[in-house]
């Protein structure tokens, strides 16, 4: 019996270059800020809606900016350290005895 494994199983879901669970963060920020403009717009009229475009924009910005910043898998990026670890055994006394 064969399975055929989709190769596409082990990337993350990318949408508009958003990846992963920032997906579902910037799409958030998009439902939420357009219902605070629809509620906005009945309270302020055109303002309203300045200021919830303003939230939709800023959210999405702030969504790429944690992806860019954080990573997709919680890792922090090292950009361009160099990390040295020493060496805690001594390869002389192990080979000695």
């Amino acid at each position: 019996m064969e399975f055929y494994l989709y190769k596409g199983l082990k990337k993350p879901l990318v949408f508009f270059g958003l990846k992963g669970k920032y997906l579902y963060w910037g799409g958030g920020f998009s439902v939420g800020g357009f219902i605070c403009t629809g509620i906005l717009t009945n309270i302020f009229g055109l303002i309203g809606i300045l200021i919830g475009s303003v939230i939709i924009g800023g959210g999405i910005w702030f969504t790429f900016f944690l992806q860019d910043k954080k990573g997709l898998y919680n890792k922090t990026k090292n950009n361009n350290e160099l990390h040295i670890f020493p060496n805690s055994m001594k390869n002389k006394n192990i080979i000695r005895k």
